[in-house]
């Protein structure tokens, strides 16, 4: 890469990734190029279709190009091998998924808990850290309750604190508002806003929604795999 890829959470180049279905051959994302820096607050929008999810399943290391470069943290995905990636996501990034995917057997602090677990954090230290996580992410009181136990809200505020308690450098959400009321959304991309400043972590999410355009401070619109807009480079 040209420039220093340790000056940015995020730096991509020439990224391809392209599918089968049958005879026909779908460009998932076709040479993308992107520079994120740190603290940055991202929106990718575009049609179903247009590569939003692939590219983040690419920025978190959950699939990989078919040619083309990607560094996350100043580290080449390319050169890692499994259980390097798999250090890296755990350590550097924090997931944010449509569906929640909490672990319905364990408790709002435990599903928030369970990150520093696997990182090594001892027991008393993650259950503070975890606790002041769901008192920032307003759940006060709610940490013994199960995601069954829980409304969609509060359900994707756990998600957002387990995505957040070990500060990672990158933040990546799919969808975050789309099963969301327009307050409890409104409420949801706030709390973004207000740890993107007070932490600096960098988010980028996929979403149409406009509320998430209106809250992002950099727009990257996507269409059949390829950037077609970048307010970075107005």
């Amino acid at each position: 890469m040209t420039k220093d890829s340790s000056l940015y959470a995020v730096q991509c180049r020439n990224l391809c990734r392209h599918y089968q279905q049958g005879e026909q051959t779908i460009m998932g994302l076709d040479n993308v190029n992107i520079d994120i820096q740190d603290g940055e607050f991202i929106c990718l929008t575009g049609p179903s279709g247009s590569g939003k999810t692939t590219l983040l399943n690419h920025l978190g290391g959950l699939d990989t190009p078919n040619s083309g470069e990607l560094s996350i943290a100043g580290q080449s995905l390319s050169n890692l091998t499994p259980s390097e990636l798999s250090d890296l996501r755990l350590n550097n990034i924090g997931f944010v998924f449509q569906s929640y995917n909490l672990i319905p057997v364990l408790s709002a602090i435990e599903n928030i808990e369970f990150i520093l677990m696997m990182q090594g954090v001892g027991k008393q230290r993650r259950g503070q850290q975890a606790l002041a996580m769901l008192n920032e992410v307003g759940l006060q009181g709610l940490e013994h309750r199960r995601p069954a136990e829980l409304s969609g809200g509060q359900q994707q505020r756990v998600a957002v604190a387990r995505a957040i308690v070990s500060q990672p450098a990158l933040v990546l959400a799919d969808e975050p508002t789309a099963n969301l009321d327009s307050v409890t959304a409104e409420q949801l991309l706030a709390l973004f806003q207000n740890l993107n400043k007070k932490l600096n972590t960098t988010f980028v999410i996929a979403s149409h929604d406009p509320r998430v355009q209106n809250y992002a401070t950099r727009l990257i619109r996507m269409q059949d795999g390829k950037i077609i807009e970048d307010s970075a480079s107005e």
